[in-house]
């Protein structure tokens, strides 16, 4: 009985920890990816390979970045919905 406590505290434990991670990770996503793409598209895309004026590459840029957002979050919100419905192995 005692060790079957211990087993499910430690399993306990292991699944706080995936959560913190899970929310650490898109955390990181959200901050760098949709900045880092805003002034990559920006420049690289918008005025390098389209030849876009500096002043028109800034409001499609901003929409490069609107939708990375979104896709982060959508993932974010998927991986909260399916963390819990892995079978877990009871011996």
């Amino acid at each position: 009985m005692e060790s079957d406590l211990r087993s499910r505290m430690m399993r306990s434990e292991e699944k706080e920890n995936s959560v913190m991670k899970t929310m650490v990770l898109f955390s990181l996503a959200m901050l760098f990816f949709p900045v880092f793409l805003y002034f990559a598209s920006k420049r690289m895309f918008f005025e390098l390979f389209l030849g876009m004026s500096s002043q028109d590459s800034y409001f499609y840029a901003a929409f490069v970045a609107i939708g990375t957002v979104h896709i982060i979050l959508g993932m974010f919100v998927y991986r909260a919905f399916t963390e819990g419905t892995t079978p877990s192995k009871e011996d």
